[in-house]
């Protein structure tokens, strides 16, 4: 049964073995603690003889019992009473759907950024990781391969989730200046794999790999595991920062093409930018065109300050590819929409792109019709 407190907020706590020795090191507090990446870290933690304690926060309860429990949304100023002893603060409750209503993404992202990073100050926390992506560095043709970590961000907010996780690298550089004593690390994964949903995720959902004529598209996985695992290292204050994490190198468009197996359509950048704005616009696709930019260039990111610290890599980026491939498996995708069995029957085909991308035309004009443009 859950205690109710006076704030309203659920509140569950089980201590960790009671009966077993103290345990050493920092309390660990983690937002968006029930699911996902959170929920994967909790684990992690509560297993972790470097850890004393582990604060789980949510809006609902997770199914690890080693962790003591708060249930209550980040954006709640009472985050602050529960985040009291904690040592770091992990924050992971973001929300970064493709359905969900951008103004309400934006709200919920940047509102709940702020009040943890306020809340940590107040409770005295002392550092704070914070979790964006890689695509903050932005994918343009004259672009480092890799990049290095200290590059200028470059990113516009084109891109789905891109504007706020902009602002939250922003509100994370500042947090410092207004809260002396504060300190925020910043983990940046390149294209993150492993029970994830999203746009550069559903790019190999396609009966075709869309390729731009005339780009250059490199691509570098990290898995689900390995963010994990720096998130862990940032946690214990074994790196500080602005840090990438990903797998070792990248994968030429040829070489994704070859292990995946899926051929390529090439289309001109301007009927395939035009088209994606298109679509976006009228409101048949998730995707903004934004998103293809990183099908496009190259974004590839050294991950030297976790090698300096002797984190590595578990997976390789072929091993995340064919995970991705066995993930998307039997989900067909056009634009970054996701087809019904019907349309998915038709894109199965060996013209399935053609008529796919054809059928998409067919339903702008349709739409252009209705709206009398």
């Amino acid at each position: 049964m859950r205690p109710e407190h006076g704030d309203g907020a659920q509140s569950v706590r089980q201590p960790r073995n009671p009966a077993g020795p103290a345990r050493r090191g920092p309390v660990i507090a983690v937002t968006g603690a029930a699911g996902g990446v959170g929920a994967a870290l909790v684990s992690r933690l509560v297993a972790s003889e470097e850890v004393k304690a582990v604060v789980a926060i949510d809006e609902r309860r997770g199914d690890c019992a080693e962790a003591q429990w708060h249930v209550l949304d980040v954006r709640d100023p009472a985050i602050a009473e529960k985040l009291r002893g904690a040592d770091v603060v992990v924050h992971l409750a973001l929300d970064l759907d493709l359905e969900t209503d951008p103004a309400a993404r934006t709200a919920y992202n940047v509102r709940g950024t702020q009040t943890v990073l306020t809340a940590a100050a107040a409770a005295g926390v002392h550092r704070v990781v914070l979790c964006t992506s890689a695509m903050v560095y932005g994918a343009l043709p004259d672009n480092d391969i890799p990049l290095s970590e200290d590059s200028e961000l470059r990113a516009t907010a084109e891109a789905t989730g891109l504007a706020d996780l902009l602002e939250i690298e922003r509100l994370g550089r500042r947090a410092p200046r207004a809260h002396p004593g504060l300190n925020v690390t910043v983990i940046r994964p390149a294209v993150l794999v492993g029970g994830t949903d999203t746009a550069l995720t559903r790019y190999f959902e396609s009966p075709r790999l869309l390729v731009v004529a005339g780009s250059r598209p490199t691509w570098q996985f990290c898995h689900v595991e390995d963010l994990v695992s720096a998130l862990e290292y940032a946690a214990l204050e074994k790196v500080e920062g602005e840090l990438a994490v990903g797998c070792e190198g990248w994968l030429e468009q040829e070489e994704v093409e070859e292990l995946s197996g899926i051929r390529r359509m090439e289309l001109p950048s301007a009927v395939a930018l035009g088209a994606a704005a298109r679509l976006h616009r009228i409101g048949l696709t998730p995707s903004p065109a934004g998103d293809l930019a990183y099908t496009m260039h190259p974004w590839v990111v050294s991950v030297s300050g976790l090698h300096a610290a002797g984190w590595r890599p578990r997976w390789t980026n072929e091993e995340v590819l064919a995970e991705l491939l066995q993930e998307v498996a039997g989900r067909h995708t056009v634009a970054g929409r996701r087809l019904g069995r019907k349309d998915a029957a038709t894109a199965a085909g060996a013209a399935g792109a053609t008529v796919a991308l054809l059928g998409a035309a067919a339903a702008v004009r349709r739409a252009r019709r209705r709206r009398g443009i």
